[in-house]
């Protein structure tokens, strides 16, 4: 009930501010357009400027239009598999060829006054047909001068490990920027990578010296329940057994033209763990998750007509599933899951993108919990899986000659993922005769924001 009253005044505070114009759209606010934020003009890679308005606690100011507390996002899209999701991709949709309002989210963003702002995001799930919290980000910042360098600080209340972070190579704001609901993907995936996304609450603080050396630490618990059903999120993994520590580092550093940076991430959990969505065990032990994650990235923006950009990350996860091996859900409770993905990116003009993408997971074998299942199982228990992804992007607006700048921006999308393996094989992985390549994903979007 604490965490629930903590989360609720955090974001009443967004609230009342959002209502006496205290909390204007980033742009208004800055008085900059899409582009100077972001790279291609619409997100949600940051540039050197959007990532030292985050770590500012979104507090900038500059501009001299009409303050705008709320934004709009809209996501539709249309998605085909080679061979079609076994039993219907989702409720109300068919096996394959499924045009989908994918979400609808509405924003409170922006400065409260100058030590405090954030964003605050409610989405509509056109898949699910659910309403939940989204990403969310409210901070208390302060700069300061040591000696002869720069400091800013301060303190991130967030829902998810990673929401805070400023960097495209880790999970939250990593890409793929976004992805068909519809579509059967791999059945492993890292705490870090998302279980926690939603359904948690977190305090990190943080400090960055010159702009170079940039250092976070914090813990996250478990929501509470009527909380969590409130806003359309479960458990996940389980429940907290305590709190989650949470530490973040990285260094960034100008080379020539370009800016590139390295960082690293740990995050350790103990969960009760569940027997579904919004029931935990807490009396045959807990499960273990210990996540360390090395990224690094490299941007060349400076040009505003050639901009290229790549990032990587690789994540090792070691787990002692006592409680899940108790339930039967697993069948040894020592295993380890590792994830690599790298990207690169190229803009012409803020307008015309391309990116390509590689992804691979691979891990212990366990035929319970990575088990049998049409399509969605593995019949040897692995989680290896490795896929490929490239996306060709177009987005008009978002620059500051653009129509209707700064209030309406369009991202359209064309995405295609190939895979060489999945959930553990190349042919027949399941048991039941797919292949990797039929899960093959074309995936065209429409994305707005305005």
């Amino acid at each position: 009930m604490r965490k629930s009253l903590l989360w609720i005044a955090a974001s009443g505070v967004a609230l009342v501010a959002g209502q006496a114009q205290a909390l204007p759209a980033f742009s208004t606010q800055t008085g900059q357009p899409c582009n100077t934020c972001h790279v291609g003009s619409f997100g949600p890679e940051l540039t050197a400027f959007g990532r030292n308005f985050k770590l500012g606690g979104y507090t900038l100011q500059g501009g001299t239009g009409t303050p705008i507390p709320v934004a709009l996002l809209a996501l539709t899209s249309y998605t085909n598999t080679t061979k079609g999701v076994a039993g219907g991709a989702a409720p109300d949709f068919g096996t394959n060829g499924n045009f989908a309002v994918d979400q609808v989210s509405v924003f409170l963003a922006g400065r409260v006054n100058d030590y405090m702002g954030g964003f605050v995001q409610g989405t509509y799930s056109g898949v699910d047909k659910t309403f939940f919290l989204d990403n969310t980000d409210i901070r208390v910042t302060k700069d300061a001068s040591v000696g002869d360098h720069d400091l800013q600080f301060g303190v991130s209340l967030n829902d998810s490990p990673q929401v805070e972070d400023v960097y495209n190579s880790t999970y939250t704001w990593g890409y793929p920027f976004v992805f068909s609901a519809l579509s059967n993907t791999p059945a492993a995936g890292t705490l870090l990578g998302g279980t926690m996304a939603g359904n948690s609450l977190g305090a990190v603080a943080y400090g960055s010296l010159d702009h170079t050396y940039l250092l976070e630490a914090g813990a996250y618990d478990t929501q509470s329940p009527g909380f969590m059903k409130i806003f359309g999120e479960g458990y996940g993994a389980g429940a907290e057994t305590g709190v989650a520590p949470y530490m973040r580092a990285a260094y960034e550093t100008d080379i020539g033209p370009a800016s590139a940076h390295i960082g690293v991430t740990f995050l350790d959990s103990r969960f009760n763990p569940t027997v579904d969505t919004n029931t935990i065990i807490s009396s045959v032990g807990h499960d273990k998750y210990t996540d360390v994650s090395v990224d690094g990235g490299a941007q060349f923006v400076n040009n505003p007509v050639h901009q290229f950009t790549t990032n990587g990350m690789f994540t090792h996860e070691s787990r002692r599933l006592d409680g899940t091996t108790a339930l039967g859900g697993a069948m040894t409770p020592n295993g380890d899951l590792d994830e690599a993905r790298l990207t690169g990116t190229y803009y012409y003009n803020d307008t015309y993108g391309f990116t390509a993408s590689w992804h691979h997971l691979w891990g212990s074998r366990d035929a319970a919990l990575y088990g049998q299942g049409n399509q969605y199982g593995s019949a040897n228990g692995s989680p290896n899986s490795n896929s490929y992804t490239v996306e060709a992007d177009y987005v008009p607006f978002g620059k500051d000659s653009s129509w209707g700048s700064p209030f309406a921006n369009l991202k359209i999308g064309v995405q295609y993922t190939m895979y060489t393996e999945f959930n553990g094989g190349t042919t027949n992985y399941d048991g039941v005769g797919s292949n990797a390549s039929d899960n093959n994903t074309l995936y065209v979007f429409l994305w707005t924001l305005f």
